[in-house]
């Protein structure tokens, strides 16, 4: 049995944001999850909220915690996280180069990605401190 969802969940509750089951409950569930909101941002722009997003895709209401967020900052922790429960449920652990890798193989890479990840680290590295603060500057104003 997998540990993926709890690795998951675990890494976004370090951030401080929501991650339901019934959206990231497995691999295929967040890449599903992921590529609606990456479809959603393609559709209006890296800089609409997320709460922007889940009113265009009503599927998402279970992130209206969130809504105020970056759909961008957001997307790159669940990209993040998932390569951080990913490595965790292989081999142990994730770098930057890792998590891009993931985010290609499961066609959810975007050009903005790695600079997003870049800017916020601790979304895939779960030793930095202060990873919890990253949602408070995700906030778009």
């Amino acid at each position: 049995m997998s540990d993926f969802y709890k690795y998951f969940k675990q890494n976004m509750d370090e951030l401080g944001l929501p991650a339901p089951d019934s959206l990231f409950g497995s691999v295929q569930a967040t890449v599903g999850n992921l590529t609606v909101i990456l479809t959603n941002m393609d559709k209006f722009g890296k800089m609409v909220t997320l709460g922007e997003v889940i009113g265009a895709a009503t599927k998402l209401e279970q992130l209206s915690a969130a809504a105020s967020l970056s759909a961008s900052f957001y997307v790159g922790a669940c990209i993040g996280s998932l390569a951080v429960a990913a490595g965790r449920d292989i081999a142990g652990g994730v770098s930057l180069a890792d998590a891009l890798s993931i985010a290609r193989q499961n066609h959810i890479h975007r050009p903005w990605l790695a600079s997003a990840l870049h800017h916020w680290p601790g979304v895939h590295r779960s030793q930095l401190q202060r990873r919890a603060h990253y949602k408070y500057l995700a906030k778009r104003k």
